[in-house]
Formats: C-alpha cells, sequence, structure tokens
C-alpha cells in the first residue's frame, strides 16, 4: 500500500477517532504533508519511538504508541517469567500522560501489570522504579531535547536500561509483526484497576529514590561548611528536574537555590526556549541573567527529562560565567568521584571508568592516573547500563563512574541511564568541597588540564531532514567508507575503525583485527598527536554528526585547532555531498 493509499485507509476506517480523521481530511491536495506522515511506519529502533506528534503512520499518537505497546507486550509474554509489570513515566511533553496511559491500558489489556506515576518524572527515576518494582520492562514517554512538536517512547529492560540485544530486535520484531491497528488491543481503565492490571505510584518511589541519592554523599562535611554560602542557579526549562533537583539540594543543605521562575513550571509548548537542550547557549540566556543578579558561583540547566545537564561556572578572576561541555562536566564530576572515594576510602583492585567512543580521551587520561580500568562503549548510555549489568551478573569489575559527551553521566548504580539529578547534586556537592579548599569548579577544571593535558572535544551536526536528507547520509558514510582519507584537517590517520563492518584498520601496516563491539553505523578515525575524529547519524533527529577531540599546549590552542579542524571537516563533507 502506497503513502495515498495507506492516507485513504485510515480517512475510512471507523477505528481512528473523528478529531484523527479530521486531522486528516484538512490535509486534502497537500501532497508532500500526506506523503511525510504515510510513507513509513514510525520506526521502533533499538531506543523506542521518537517522531513529529499527529495524525498517520509516520508521527507520534495515541495509535502508533498503541501498535509499539502491543509489540512490547507479545515480546513480554513470550518470555519465561513471572515479572509480568511494566514501570511507565511521562515527561511534560504534549500528549505526553495520555501516551503513558494508553500504554498501560494496552498492556493491561494483555495482562501485564502496568504501574504509572501520578504525574511527570524523571528519566532516571523511570529507570530507578523498574528495579525497585522487580518489572520486565519500563516505558518512558518524552522526545528528551527535542523541539516542543516532537514525543517519544523509549523501552527499558529488567536491569534499568533502555534495551539492548537480545532484547531491543526482538521488540523491533515484534512491532513490525503488528501490521492490523484493528487487532491492537485495550481496555477501560477502572476495569484495569479493579483487576490489579493498572496501579498509580508516585511519593514511595520519589522518597526511595532520593535516599539512595543521599547515600552517595562524599563530603557532606564540605556542604556542611559552604552551603549556606555556595549560591547556584538552576533552570528545569519546563521540564522535570524542578521537584527533584530542588528537594535533593535543600534536604542535603544547600541554602541559595535560586530557580529561574520563567522556566520552572512544566509546559510542553517550551516556550522561553525554541530548542530545550541543555547544550544550547539560547538555554541559559535566562539563567545566566539571575546568575549575575545574584553573583551565582555556578549555573544548571536539566534538559526536559532530567537526564542530561547542561553547566556553567564562575570564573572568580575575571567574573565571567564560563560554559561546560559534556565531557568537561563529564570529566569534572568522575575526576572528583573518583579522587574522592580513592582518597576517603580507597578504590576496588577492579574498578572502571566507562565512556562511549565518541566521549573526551582525558577520560583515558583520569583512567591512567587512579589506575583503573578504562572501558570504551558505543554511543548511547544503554551501553553503559548494559556494562554494570555485566559486573554484577559475573562478579567481576566494579563500577566507579560513566559518562557520554551528550551532556549525560552517572555516579552509582541505582538507575542504569544517565541521570542529571544526581549529577546536580554530584556537581554541588564538588562545588562545595573546592570551594572548602579555596578554589571555584573553573580552579578545579584548570587544575584538570594542567595535570592531564588540554583536551579540547566538540561535535559538528548537519541537519539533512525527509527523504533527500537520509540518502545524503547514508551516502556521506558510504563514500568514507568506500575511500579512507589519509588525513583529516591536517592530522594523519593511524587508523580506522567501522563499526559497521566490525574492523579496526591500521593504516601503516593494513593489519585489521575487530572492533568487539554491536555492530553499528559508524565510523571512527584515531589521528595524529592523540587527536580523533567520528563519524554518525543521529539515532533521534534527522542530523549526520561529526565528533572531533585535539590536545592544545594551552586553552587557546586548543581552541584555535578545534576551530579550524571544524572547518576543515565541513569543507570535507562538502565536497562529498558536492
Amino acid at each position: 500500500m502506497d503513502y495515498k493509499e495507506m492516507y485513504e485507509a485510515w480517512i475510512n476506517n471507523p477505528y481512528f477517532d473523528e478529531e484523527t480523521i479530521a486531522e486528516l481530511k484538512a490535509l486534502a491536495g497537500n501532497d508532500s504533508e500526506i506523503q511525510d506522515r504515510f510513507y513509513k511506519d514510525l520506526e521502533f529502533g533499538t531506543a523506542g519511538l521518537r517522531g513529529v506528534i499527529g495524525a498517520g503512520t509516520n508521527r507520534m499518537n495515541v495509535y502508533t504508541v498503541r501498535k509499539a505497546t502491543q509489540g512490547l507486550a507479545n515480546y513480554i509474554n513470550k518470555q519465561n517469567t513471572d515479572k509480568k509489570r511494566v514501570a511507565i513515566a511521562y515527561d511534560s511533553r504534549r500528549m505526553s500522560p495520555e501516551f503513558a496511559n494508553e500504554a498501560a491500558l494496552c498492556l493491561a489489556a494483555n495482562g501485564i501489570k502496568a504501574y504509572i506515576f501520578d504525574s511527570l518524572r524523571p528519566t532516571p527515576e523511570l529507570s530507578y522504579a523498574v528495579r525497585e518494582l522487580d518489572c520486565i520492562a519500563g516505558i518512558n514517554i518524552t522526545a528528551s531535547h527535542n523541539p516542543p512538536e516532537y514525543n517519544g517512547y523509549k523501552v527499558y529492560w529488567e536491569d534499568g536500561a533502555q534495551i539492548t540485544p537480545p532484547h531491543d530486535t526482538g521488540i523491533m520484531d515484534e512491532v513490525l509483526a503488528v501490521t492490523d491497528y484493528n487487532n491492537v488491543k485495550t481496555m477501560d481503565q477502572k476495569e484495569a484497576a479493579e483487576k490489579g492490571l493498572y496501579e498509580v505510584i508516585g511519593q514511595a518511589i520519589d522518597d526511595s529514590y532520593i535516599d539512595c541519592l543521599k547515600k552517595l554523599i562524599i563530603h557532606q562535611d564540605s556542604i556542611d561548611a559552604v552551603g549556606d554560602d555556595l549560591k547556584i542557579v538552576y533552570t528545569p526549562l519546563h521540564g522535570t528536574g524542578n521537584i527533584p533537583a530542588r528537594r535533593i539540594l535543600a534536604e542535603i543543605g544547600f541554602k541559595n537555590v535560586y530557580v529561574v521562575p520563567e522556566q520552572e513550571l512544566p509546559d510542553g509548548e517550551f516556550p522561553t526556549v525554541s530548542y530545550p537542550n541543555p547544550e544550547a547557549a539560547e538555554a541559559f540566556e535566562l539563567a545566566l541573567k539571575l546568575a549575575k543578579e545574584k553573583d551565582a558561583d555556578l549555573v544548571l540547566a536539566t534538559d526536559p527529562d532530567a537526564d542530561r545537564l547542561g553547566v556553567y561556572v564562575k570564573d572568580a578572576k575575571s567574573g565571567e560565567y564560563i560554559t561546560l561541555t559534556g565531557n568537561m562536566s563529564g570529566c569534572l564530576i568522575g575526576d572528583y568521584e573518583i579522587g574522592q572515594r580513592k582518597a576517603t576510602e580507597g578504590l576496588p583492585e577492579d574498578g572502571y571508568l566507562i565512556k562511549t567512543i565518541v566521549s573526551s580521551n582525558m577520560a583515558d587520561a583520569i583512567a591512567d592516573y587512579y589506575e583503573i580500568g578504562l572501558i570504551e562503549v558505543l554511543t548511547g548510555f544503554k551501553y553503559i547500563g548494559q556494562q554494570i549489568l555485566g559486573f554484577e551478573e559475573s562478579g567481576k569489575g566494579s563500577y566507579l563512574f560513566g559518562f557520554e559527551e551528550s551532556y549525560g553521566c552517572l555516579v552509582g548504580t541505582h538507575a542504569r541511564d544517565k541521570d542529571a539529578i544526581v549529577a546536580v547534586m554530584k556537581l554541588c556537592e564538588a562545588a562545595a568541597y573546592y570551594k572548602t579548599q579555596g578554589k571555584t569548579l573553573w580552579d578545579a577544571m584548570i587544575d584538570m588540564y594542567e595535570k592531564y593535558g588540554y583536551y579540547k572535544d566538540d561535535v559538528t551536526s548537519v541537519t539533512m531532514p525527509g527523504m533527500e536528507g537520509l540518502a545524503k547520509i547514508q551516502a556521506i558514510l558510504e563514500a568514507l567508507r568506500n575511500d579512507t582519507p589519509k588525513e583529516i584537517g591536517g592530522y594523519k590517520v593511524l587508523s580506522a575503525r567501522d563499526y559497521k563492518a566490525d574492523t579496526i584498520t591500521d593504516l601503516a601496516t593494513g593489519e585489521v583485527k575487530p572492533t568487539g563491539l554491536p555492530s553499528s553505523n559508524v565510523l571512527y578515525y584515531e589521528l595524529s598527536d592523540d587527536g580523533w575524529f567520528c563519524v554518525r547519524p543521529s539515532g533521534t533527529e534527522p542530523k549526520v554528526k561529526f565528533y572531533y577531540g585535539l590536545v592544545g599546549k594551552d586553552l587557546k590552542d586548543a581552541e584555535e585547532k578545534s576551530e579550524a579542524f571544524a572547518k576543515a571537516v565541513l569543507e570535507m563533507i562538502d565536497s562529498i555531498t558536492a
């Protein structure tokens, strides 16, 4: 069935509600819009669903959510398990409560108990709840930092991490097998509750989650000493972080936490930011204004589902606020956590720091300094969660810290996804500790550069929407895959990793060995002078991303090298797509 036939089928099928049919009829004559909505099913990938809200097979709506949930239910019911329970959370986006409820009722209709939160909650609390409630899976309705028109559907497995092999492909196959919307099950909410298949959760999980975070504090003495003095500006960017972030900071002793009033309350339209992403400078405009009024020491922003943290720190010498990239804040928190654990209780002999392949090589330097192991995984925090599970199952390996460049990290193992609430707590604890040493967080960052090297890591993205854009992105990957560059941006290519082909090729010797990681459409180049370059399509947006890391003699030198390299990369890509 082509897109036009699918469009007509939806309009004429009484299964779909009147509002959906009216929305589609209003598109009559707009062939490009109809094509975009119906040329494919919204893809259920390894991270679940993510797309624009609206009617159609290629959109987020109650029907695509039900269809995905039916596939998940079919998969769960084929497992040899008595844990037929699923936790469900949602964020502040449009239709999030409705999508969460539809998922719960579909599960219930399939004989699977749904625990659904009474209101919006951060992603890491959902990860925590899956294990706390002994569930087989979890569902989180969120599109993270995407623009307001998007929503999404993430699936977690019983370890609290997002699905990895074999469950990801198993669930995807079951979702693909659901071809008729009329066969998707649902039931009345009251009936589901009466049968014990629908239970609302909230305060008890909140309290338990917060208690777990408090146990991770190393230097309560430092917080007690300067908690009255340290000034913190925080914004939840209209998302889920407001209540838990403020609660944990208040309960451990930070008195001066100023929340950006315009961005305090949940709002799926994100009226003060067009792109609610803590990586974007725009997201910090109001927070920085408030920080200057309050003379704040640090400025924090969590994304709408509160799994990622953006940071600005004050340089006491210049009085300016300096942004920390995800690599910088990740290394800063990681160095503090590992260093202070070593100082106060010692480190386990089998301790590990885990990072993704596109994260800073400063992590390698930190691991070397503390004489701990370093594990590199594919992009996606679920692979860090997978390593934690492996440690637990084998009894070998101790998780110390994990992070990825996209502003996500995890201290502790209470969750198996990145946790911006614990990151807020830890960064503020670190700020208090360094303040007792007469230092700011920026001073601590400079100390790290002096100790480990002036690493500069960045990412450049090119947006290529639609079917034509998808073809261009694949063409870029194939061109680089078929003709490995000998140099990039003036740096010699020493080796090339093709994670799709599972090969690492030494360009000097021609030796080829396996990557040892799952198949992924990613290319990675090890460069001279401890540099690196990586190309991967975004898993959630119509973008191709170019990651790179270089080392300079000082901050200025590293910045200049990075800017020149970024320019060279875009020129190289332009020549490929010309």
